[in-house]
């Protein structure tokens, strides 16, 4: 009896000790496979959570752009979870009415632009200042002696088809105590230099002193510059990233992280403006000129750091300022209201 129940002992013992083998070795599986889990969500959850997003430029990449392309070298946007996809506009146009639809998620646009449409009842919004500063100007060539609003009474001023550059035109000239009714003006679309060059006009408002005024001297013309906020059109921000109504209130969190994004974009090119413009090249080898925008750049990095100390900042009484201008030369209506053209995220970027 004592041997039967040594073997029964010993069997019984085999047999709990085998079960215990088999549930460690299950446990064991049960493990690995969430460890393997683990690490291919690891792997793979950083590009999961990634947002896609289309950023429309307001014209083909330039010097304007350059904080944008120092972002996405430097894998800014990455690290806020966004992947960005950049596209110049097919007609810049149509900018605010892509954003507006969904068709893109942002784009740079203008101030006054965005005024006009807002007051058409176009649902978009300003979400941060680019460049705080008219870049639009009158341009003279230097041998016309033409450097003030005064000195155009009975000329020829070339524009680009934009109705609200007379209203600033006629302002200018209000200032200093000329007769806007004394000019001729006449549209001339975008080719403003060359139609400067020609002759065929004395001077051209809607030129970009940043960039028009640098590609004329590279040919060998100097030229004038009279700048529209010293002679009583209030400053006005010349680019500002917009996006839908839509979009801030879905997606505030995507609008936050492309507006951090972009303010370390232009902080980093600020600090080194010539390497800006390096990447710049690197990703639009195409379609830039490159001694254009290397000096473009020295004259844009002062106005980048223009913004209250904050790149990206939207200054409430400048924006205020420049829309009252607007409603008193009836270009947009008396009862639109201001305060929701624009949202400013300053205090994200502090």
């Amino acid at each position: 009896m004592f041997i039967i129940y040594c073997f029964s002992t010993i069997f019984y013992s085999c047999n709990v000790r085998k079960k215990i083998i088999e549930e460690i070795s299950k446990l064991k599986i049960k493990l690995l496979s969430i460890l393997l889990s683990i690490l291919i969500i690891g792997c793979s959850g950083s590009d999961e959570t990634k947002e896609k997003v289309l950023l429309t430029l307001d014209w083909y990449p330039n010097a304007n752009h350059a904080g944008i392309y120092v972002a996405m070298e430097e894998n800014m946007f990455e690290e806020n979870n966004i992947d960005l996809s950049v596209e110049p506009p097919a007609d810049p146009a149509t900018v605010l009415n892509l954003i507006a639809s969904g068709e893109s998620d942002f784009g740079l646009f203008y101030q006054p632009d965005l005024l006009l449409a807002r007051d058409q009842g176009v649902p978009v919004i300003a979400v941060a200042g680019i460049v705080p500063k008219p870049l639009n100007s009158i341009m003279t060539l230097k041998s016309s002696k033409l450097t003030r609003p005064k000195d155009l009474e009975g000329k020829k001023i070339g524009f680009p088809g934009i109705p609200w550059n007379e209203s600033m035109l006629k302002t200018m000239m209000e200032c200093d105590s000329a007769d806007s009714s004394t000019l001729e003006i006449t549209d001339v679309g975008w080719s403003l230099g060359q139609t400067l060059l020609t002759g065929k006009v004395d001077a051209v408002i809607g030129a970009y002193w940043t960039h028009e005024s640098i590609v004329m001297s590279n040919k060998g013309y100097e030229t004038n510059i009279i700048y529209p906020d010293e002679w009583c059109v209030p400053p006005y921000y010349e680019l500002i990233l917009v996006t839908s109504e839509k979009n801030l209130e879905n997606n505030p969190r995507i609008v936050e992280n492309l507006i951090i994004s972009l303010s370390s974009g232009y902080s980093k090119a600020i600090s080194d403006p010539q390497n800006s413009v390096d990447i710049l090249i690197k990703y639009n080898e195409e379609s830039i000129d490159e001694e254009v925008d290397r000096a473009g750049v020295e004259l844009l990095v002062p106005l980048w750091g223009e913004n209250d100390g904050v790149f990206g900042a939207i200054n409430r009484d400048k924006w205020l300022d420049f829309s009252n201008w607007m409603k008193d030369k009836n270009l947009i209506s008396y009862n639109l209201d201001i305060d929701k053209s624009f949202k400013d995220f300053s205090p994200i970027l502090r």
